[in-house]
């Protein structure tokens, strides 16, 4: 075991004793960090820190895979919970929050008239595909990005064990910023497909009005156009990527940032199909958990109140444009790329120098993790993150990418490994 991380690595192979993959989300546990150079477990965070259980501290960038935008021990979240605390968390009845938060996600997002709460994203998407698929009385479905790990989206990835296989065959994947990937599985299976869902950005901006014409060719086919904002919202604008980037859908999908890391998701829509829900079946019992409607009704007034989302733009810009310049600098422009949107950028890798993308990015993590930064290859900001944290992280990658270009340039890159390197997983963006 090694000495930096050896608490973490007793408790994983405790967690691994009753606990498959000694994490209950894929994107934390050891198949995405590499044993050896990686902390397993945290102890505590507060704002933009996080301390794993061996006392190293972070300035995280992964923030709960995106889901803490004000930071780690809010205040103002934490007074919210607590308050709502003292009087119970899941009733017998509807509580008034549900509707106070549903009233303050329609003046927020531009499709939303009507709301539909539950804890994940996948929740919330498999809520709109269900919906969609009951109003245009059709099964086929269309995806770009990642949507979750319920069948009818994973069956379409390499993860698509236990799976169906009728199911997989309903579901269909189109690249992003390429229109015509869209349109050909729609003139293949013309009048048959009930959605299109997809994240309205990630790793690149729209091109060429093609969310315009992922619009287009959606109703022209007669389905139902959904954006999984789940990462997007809150995030990129106050009413999501849909109002940043000026395209409407007809339903999406909500969850991360909406309540700081408390478990919380939306599905929200026009009432033409949110109406549907009388009738089709989607209902949880913790859909209307107060503490988690209480942490969301105080980030949305924060929200509205701060200037959380320019922060965010303000700060990633600093990262977006810092992180350019180093590529450059250290020449690595042929493996290294920085990509996104300033409040969730992407590191990008390529294979380079007979060394492949997973054994560079094993390289990364071990550097970066002992330098006191928290990155799994992107950025996901949070209102917490002073400018001594972006000073932190240009510094940390000013000392990493020389040494990336010397060990590919030298051939040392594996001697320099202190771990197995990462193997292949699943990609969805």
């Amino acid at each position: 075991m090694s000495s930096r991380y050896h608490h973490s690595e007793q408790l994983l192979e405790q967690a691994l004793r009753v606990i498959p993959l000694g994490s209950q989300t894929f994107s934390k546990s050891m198949s995405v960090l590499p044993f050896g150079v990686s902390p397993y477990f945290a102890d505590r965070g507060k704002g933009s820190r996080l301390w794993d259980v061996d006392g190293n501290e972070y300035v995280d960038f992964v923030n709960g895979l995106a889901c803490v935008t004000l930071g780690y021990c809010d205040p103002d979240v934490d007074a919210a919970v607590r308050k709502q605390m003292e009087s119970g968390v899941t009733f017998s009845l509807p509580h008034r929050l549900e509707m106070d938060v549903a009233e303050m996600l329609v003046e927020m997002i531009p499709c939303a008239e009507k709301v539909r709460f539950a804890k994940n994203g996948t929740d919330a998407t498999s809520g709109a595909v269900r919906v969609a698929r009951a109003y245009t009385g059709r099964e086929r479905v269309a995806v770009c990005g990642y949507h979750g790990w319920q069948d009818w989206y994973i069956g379409s990835t390499t993860r698509d064990l236990g799976v169906p296989n009728a199911v997989k065959a309903l579901t269909h994947t189109f690249r992003y910023n390429d229109i015509d990937s869209l349109q050909r599985i729609l003139d293949e299976h013309p009048g048959e497909f009930a959605v299109v869902i997809l994240e309205p950005m990630n790793a690149e901006f729209p091109r060429d009005g093609f969310l315009e014409k992922v619009r287009d060719a959606t109703h022209r086919h007669g389905a139902v156009l959904v954006f999984d904002e789940t990462i997007t919202g809150f995030r990129y604008s106050l009413g999501g990527a849909q109002q940043e980037l000026g395209v409407i859908p007809d339903m999406a999908t909500f969850g991360k940032g909406m309540a700081n890391g408390y478990p919380l998701s939306a599905l929200v829509g026009r009432t033409l199909y949110l109406d549907l829900i009388e009738q089709v079946f989607f209902s949880g019992t913790f859909g209307g958990e107060t503490l988690s409607l209480a942490a969301a009704k105080a980030v949305l007034t924060k929200l509205r109140a701060e200037p959380v989302i320019e922060t965010l733009n303000v700060q990633g810009r600093k990262i977006l444009e810092g992180v350019g310049r180093l590529i450059r600098e250290a020449g690595l422009d042929h493996v290294l790329a920085i990509t996104g949107h300033p409040s969730w950028s992407f590191l990008q890798v390529r294979d380079a120098g007979g060394f492949s993308r997973l054994q560079i990015k094993t390289f990364m993590f071990q550097e970066v993790f002992k330098r006191g930064i928290y990155t799994l290859g992107t950025h996901n900001l949070s209102y917490a993150h002073s400018d001594e944290d972006i000073d932190a992280l240009l510094n940390c990658y000013e000392e990493l990418f020389p040494l990336i270009k010397d060990s590919i340039d030298t051939g040392a890159l594996i001697e320099r490994l202190q771990c197995a390197p990462l193997v292949p997983v699943f990609t969805t963006r």
